[in-house]
């Protein structure tokens, strides 16, 4: 309006020539820009208030035709519009709240508008059935545009167990019966209010009518038993079936079909589940006699399972026994079904007995783990010595490159990131070789109370601010026997882990103690053999571990972190350093409240620590000349030739083999000096050890540098048996190669 007043005002000044002559054409300009906006701001307002009429007018034609009561809310729950059915049942005025019109019917409205318009904001939709005393009304939610809301509560609804023959009842909190169809009130004599008031035996608080259990009611023609089953829960509400059973069952001496030892279910050749015994009941979980198949509680067959009940009602095959597995949501349970054939009343139905199979499949499960994990380690192993073959050329040749550029050259930084990064995917190769037990360890006799010590500075840096890390010693602690850095690699490995799953901060744990083992102790697939363990445990109070997921941790490259996050490298290397220093490690998990991470090692009997041995590592800017005849023998072209050059380059005389026979006949030549075999230890053919010690037998002096992409394990658990050897292991660099070349001349 403000605006139009305006443009009418601008118009008269231009038309009375009140403004200057120049001024006019720019005011009428103005004028009419501002009546354009008014009719555009009337024509908007004016749309809306069409479409948003047109809105309520065609909801209002649709909730007519519903025969449930149907309410259109805003999001703070006052009422928009409602069909007639919720004005004549719940006064649904216009503009009244939601939760007001509500009462009548519910006891506590606004908790159920709130739950289910929550999740309608964020799903789309929502319903639920709401119990109340004597009834229970669907109802659902549904978003609209404008931040409108559709509720529809179908207050008519016919009960779903009031046309059932049997009792059914419908129980909430502390026992308290909420609804009972007429068969149960007819049953009782009345309608009952508590399960309390109903029962002769003695019913446990926290789960009283447990399913598949017979309990003792009264009814109207004085005390029975009956089967309770249960049809339906949600949330705390549970409707339960009861079945009356003969007293003939429950005397002593009689077994009714419900008390069979074993569980059994009678089946139509459709697969409609007739009967189940109490047994089942417990096994299968729920089960509607007359309603459930066994479609819907049972899986897993490579075909269908229709055709394996009509297999065996035509008799094609001799009853065997199938594997399947429940659909229990609560827990995963196998069960092994044998199903026959059989002839009840002149028709052919079927007997399926069932047997607990969860125990055995875990077992087969857990045998196929194991047998993953090694074939999976024993490809890490194959990988990382193919790999280490491929870095010790690649960072070889950069050394010989870096021999003849200096830091001004302008290659010298492309140089240096070559030879950084092989040594990064060399750790990388180190974490595999971790996993498949065959790294490099040096042991030594250790305290861990000093270990963890000379460590916490450093976890306490890793774990940060919001992380709180404690420690608790066993006061007689004794020592154990393993490497110093692998030890600590895996105490930091597991304390990121336990830090990683405490986004929102807390506390981890570090406790340490003897474990004195008179018997052996099987856990995992493993078996922890009688004697004195130091146990050591990283507990923390994260997220915790989902159970499907508990046995998957120590698998190389399984992750539960985002990507980017983690490279699932971390516990399967802690479990190959575990496993090769003689250990043991286990992890218990609960979801939503914490991990714990168990290591066992064994207790050293050692008295006194030895030196540690230490691999040669020499200084990189030391340049070792030396002079002598070295015979290299290598099955891989590119090892060898850098190889050669580097001794070469260091004054050495070098004669080069491919194979273990090709060297044997190098030195065949008698008058033929060498000083040093530098050998790989796994070549087609003949190995390394082996070509060695037939060649010392006339050569007994020869010095021997054995390298191989594995680590000592390579010689197997004898060693190369070969006193004047040393090992290096592949990568290795210029300047490693030739003073381990270097050491054993001098």
């Amino acid at each position: 309006m403000s605006l139009g007043l305006i443009a009418f005002l601008l118009c008269l000044l231009a038309a009375f020539d009140v403004l200057p002559k120049q001024w006019n054409a720019g005011v009428a300009t103005v004028a009419l820009t501002f009546f354009a906006v008014t009719g555009f701001a009337f024509l908007r307002t004016w749309v809306t208030k069409r479409i948003e009429k047109t809105t309520k007018d065609v909801l209002t034609t649709l909730l007519e035709q519903d025969m449930a009561a149907c309410i259109v809310a805003d999001q703070s729950g006052r009422i928009v519009l409602a069909n007639t059915r919720a004005n004549a049942r719940l006064a649904a005025d216009s503009g009244k709240l939601i939760d007001e019109a509500l009462r009548s019917v519910l006891a506590n409205p606004a908790a159920v508008l709130l739950r289910l318009q929550t999740l309608a904001q964020t799903q789309g939709k929502a319903d639920e059935n709401v119990v109340t005393r004597g009834q229970s009304i669907p109802v659902s939610v549904t978003k609209l545009d404008h931040d409108w809301f559709c509720w529809r509560f179908a207050l008519e609804t016919v009960q779903p167990w009031g046309t059932v023959g049997l009792p059914v009842i419908t129980i909430g909190r502390n026992a308290v019966i909420l609804n009972s169809n007429d068969a149960a009130n007819r049953f009782f004599g009345h309608a009952p209010t508590t399960l309390a008031e109903l029962s002769t035996t003695e019913l446990d608080t926290d789960d009283p009518v447990g399913c598949g259990r017979i309990i003792r009611v009264k009814t109207l023609e004085g005390d029975k038993s009956v089967l309770v089953s249960l049809l339906r829960q949600s949330g705390v509400t549970r409707e339960l079936l009861l079945t009356p059973i003969s007293d003939d069952y429950t005397r002593p001496g009689a077994t009714s079909f419900a008390d069979l030892p074993v569980p059994i279910i009678q089946l139509a050749p459709s697969g409609e589940i007739r009967e189940a015994n109490r047994l089942a009941i417990q096994l299968a979980g729920e089960i509607q006699p007359g309603k459930s198949n066994i479609e819907e509680i049972m899986h897993g067959l490579g075909y269908s399972i229709r055709d394996w009940l009509a297999r065996t009602v035509e008799q094609k095959s001799a009853p065997k026994s199938e594997f399947l597995r429940l659909t229990r949501k609560d827990k995963e349970v196998f069960v092994q079904v044998t199903l026959s054939r059989i002839t009840k009343d002149g028709q052919v139905c079927l007997i399926a007995v069932l047997n607990d199979a969860t125990e055995l499949k875990t077992l087969e499960a857990q045998f196929v783990q194991g047998q993953k994990m090694q074939a999976v380690g024993q490809l890490a192993g194959g990988v990382a010595h193919d790999f280490n073959n491929l870095l010790t050329a690649i960072s070889g040749h950069c050394d010989l490159l870096l021999l003849r550029h200096d830091q001004n050259d302008p290659n010298y930084g492309d140089l240096v990131q070559i030879n950084q990064n092989s040594n990064r995917a060399a750790a990388l190769v180190s974490q595999l070789l971790a996993f498949s037990r065959k790294q490099t360890l040096r042991p030594e006799v250790l305290d861990l109370r000093d270990t963890i010590s000379d460590l916490i500075h450093l976890l306490n840096r890793l774990v940060g601010e919001k992380v709180r890390l404690t420690l608790s010693h066993d006061p007689v602690l004794k020592p154990v026997c393993a490497d110093k850095r692998q030890l600590e690699q895996v105490l930091m490995n597991l304390v990121v882990n336990a830090r990683d799953a405490m986004p929102d901060g807390g506390e981890i744990r570090i406790e340490t103690e003897v474990l004195n083992l008179e018997r052996a102790y099987s856990r995992d697939r493993a078996t922890v053999l009688p004697g004195e363990y130091v146990m050591v445990k990283v507990i923390d109070s994260g997220v915790g571990i989902p159970p499907d997921k508990l046995q998957k941790v120590f698998e190389p490259f399984y992750t539960t972190k985002r990507t980017g996050e983690g490279t699932g490298l971390g516990l399967s290397t802690v479990y190959g350093i575990v496993k090769q220093t003689g250990g043991f490690i286990f992890v218990d998990s609960v979801t939503g409240k914490g991990t714990e991470f168990t290591v066992l090692l064994p207790v050293s009997t050692a008295t006194h620590t030895p030196e540690p041995i230490t691999a040669a590592v020499p200084e990189e800017q030391r340049s070792t000349q030396g002079e002598g005849v070295v015979l290299l023998v290598e099955d891989e072209a590119p090892v060898r030739a850098f190889a050669t050059r580097a001794l070469r380059l260091k004054g050495y005389t070098v004669l080069e083999a491919e194979s273990a026979e090709d060297a044997l006949r190098v030195l065949d030549d008698p008058n033929l000096t060498v000083d040093v075999f530098v050998t790989d230890v796994v070549m087609p053919g003949m190995d390394g050890p082996t070509w060695v010690r037939e060649a010392m037998k006339t050569r007994p002096d020869v010095r021997v540098v054995f390298m191989s992409g594995y680590t000592e394990g390579a010689f197997g658990e004898t060693g190369p048996e070969i006193e004047s050897s040393t090992f290096l292991p592949k990568p290795f660099s210029l300047t490693q190669l030739t003073e381990a070349v270097f050491q054993q001349l001098n």
